[in-house]
């Protein structure tokens, strides 16, 4: 008796191994902190007056958001696996979330390694998946050097909610997928709903990419529909599509990338256009200390521009230095600096390196930053 209780028992505990060894869960983040310099941040004085301070500290995400996040997968047979992702953004220097418990992506799906992926919940776009890692803020530049206001979400300032979406497998270099957020309003199914598309190819050192999302009637549903925090408030609807290249060779890297932004009913009915045009660079000095470099120019054209008085124009120069040192596999330091300069109706509101990062918009065309700190992955 006491024999065939050992062997239930080993037979018990074999086949619980197994089962344990066909799922797994990670853990993975990005702690990121140091000191910033930022020019011009604006402030209203006592007598309602903008003024611009200039503001040296500690802060949280310099090059990379600060971020921990689990991610799961269980075998189902046949090559078929469950999938999850669970990644909340924080602040180092106080500990608190941005937002949410999981703000920037929470999501289930199924993946397949024929047929492709996918998954259901808060997701990142298109443009961020195809276009995003050809651009500097999307690969080694980060934060600082999303494009003027972040205008084109390269450095995520929102993600999708309610989003459906699906990722095709690889096909000699070649993929594509697509995303559809849903409103989930009552009798308002196109109220604050998104789409996107995209497609990327990748053969030697050559990557390109391109890339399409709208957002229609974020001004009906604001909070529970697909997109729920953004730089630029309600809106009727949004347009953003870009492309871009990447090559590789040994160990330098170049991209050159353009996006589009259009804003439809803007308070009062305006419109807004941005154009993005990027050049970036990135070299490999010794296999731990990497250089880079790059240079925005952005153009805005519309009718919110010609309400606020003179031209309906503005445009923008930003260029972006960094070193980065890597102490080890997953522990780097870095320097890096940012400097934006406008011209035209370039204004208050308008102007300010990367996004919800430096501490608040410039108070005039112009805004510069130099930081200085420590990233380490787990």
């Amino acid at each position: 008796m006491k024999k065939s209780l050992a062997i239930a028992a080993a037979v018990t505990a074999t086949f619980a191994s197994a089962s344990y060894a066909q799922s797994s869960v990670t853990l993975y983040g990005i702690v990121d902190a140091g000191i910033t310099y930022t020019t011009n941040i604006a402030r209203i004085d006592d007598s309602g007056n903008v003024v611009g301070n200039n503001r040296f500290g500690m802060t949280s995400g310099n090059v990379q958001a600060s971020r921990w996040g689990l991610r799961g997968a269980e075998d189902l047979g046949g090559g078929l696996k469950a999938i999850f992702t669970l990644e909340s953004g924080f602040d180092v220097t106080n500990g608190q979330q941005n937002g949410g418990l999981f703000n920037r992506q929470s999501y289930v799906g199924l993946t397949q390694d024929q047929y492709g992926t996918l998954t259901f919940g808060r997701q990142f776009d298109s443009v961020i998946d195809y276009v995003g890692p050809l651009t500097a803020v999307g690969t080694w530049g980060g934060t600082y050097m999303a494009h003027v206001m972040d205008n084109d979400n390269g450095n995520g300032t929102f993600s999708l909610n309610n989003a459906v979406k699906y990722t095709s497998p690889n096909l000699s270099g070649f993929q594509f997928g697509g995303a559809y957020a849903f409103s989930n309003q009552a009798g308002g199914f196109a109220n604050n709903r998104a789409y996107s598309a995209g497609m990327g190819y990748s053969n030697s050192g050559l990557r390109l990419g391109l890339a399409y999302l709208q957002a229609q009637g974020m001004n009906n549903n604001p909070t529970g529909g697909a997109v729920t925090n953004d730089q630029f408030g309600a809106r009727q609807r949004e347009r953003v599509w870009g492309g871009g290249a990447s090559y590789t060779w040994g160990p330098a890297v170049a991209g050159v990338v353009f996006t589009q932004t259009r804003l439809y009913g803007l308070s009062d009915g305006y419109s807004l256009r941005y154009n993005n045009i990027e050049a970036n660079v990135h070299y490999n000095l010794t296999p731990a200390l990497g250089l880079g470099a790059m240079y925005t120019y952005t153009n805005s054209n519309g009718s919110l521009l010609a309400a606020e008085g003179g031209g309906r124009t503005a445009h923008w120069n930003q260029f972006g230095l960094q070193a980065d040192y890597s102490l080890s596999k997953r522990t780097d330091v870095y320097l890096e600096g940012v400097g934006v300069w406008g011209a035209g109706q370039a204004a208050v509101g308008m102007t300010e390196v990367g996004y919800t990062s430096t501490g608040g918009v410039s108070s005039s065309k112009n805004q510069g930053i130099i930081t200085t700190g420590i990233r380490h992955r787990f």
